[in-house]
C-alpha cells in the first residue's frame, strides 16, 4: 500500500476501510452467518403465519406439509428444504414422483416452501410447467 494513501486515511480510517471492504468482498464468517440465521427465523416465521394449524402442527411434528393443486386436486406434500423436496401423491397417498420447483435467488428454505406454497395452491399447472420431475430417490 501506497504511503500517500496510509497518510490520507490515517491508521484507524485504514482500519475501518479493510473492515468495510472484508464484508463486502468476502461475505463469509461471523456476519454472514448472522445475516443468514435472521433470514431463516425471518422466512419461517412468515411460512408459520401462511399455514394452517393443520399444515403446522404437521411440520412441526414431520418437517414436512401437504397442499392441495388448485388445477387438479392432487395432494403436494412439500418437505423442509430448498430442492426436490415435493412429493405428488396418489389418492391413496402413496409418493408417485418427485418435483423440483425453484424460484428465483438465494433464498432460504422457508421463503422457498411458501412459493412453493403458494404457486401450488394458486398456480398448479405453470408452477409445474416449470418444474423438474423426477422419479428417483422414492
Amino acid at each position: 500500500m501506497s504511503e500517500q494513501v496510509l497518510q490520507a486515511v490515517g491508521s484507524c480510517g485504514l482500519a475501518l476501510l479493510l473492515l468495510a471492504l472484508s464484508l463486502i468482498v468476502a461475505p463469509s464468517g461471523s456476519w454472514a452467518n448472522a445475516f443468514r440465521s435472521e433470514a431463516n427465523a425471518k422466512a419461517q416465521r412468515l411460512l408459520n403465519e401462511w399455514l394452517s394449524a393443520d399444515q403446522r402442527a404437521c411440520y412441526d411434528r414431520l418437517r414436512y406439509f401437504e397442499v392441495i393443486g388448485s388445477d387438479t386436486g392432487t395432494c403436494y406434500r412439500i418437505h423442509h428444504g430448498t430442492q426436490t423436496n415435493i412429493e405428488e401423491l396418489s389418492l391413496t397417498g402413496q409418493r408417485v414422483c418427485k418435483w423440483c420447483v425453484v424460484p428465483e435467488g438465494d433464498l432460504v428454505a422457508g421463503d422457498v416452501m411458501l412459493a412453493q406454497k403458494i404457486a401450488l395452491e394458486t398456480n398448479e399447472r405453470g408452477a409445474l410447467a416449470v418444474a423438474h420431475r423426477s422419479f428417483v430417490s422414492m
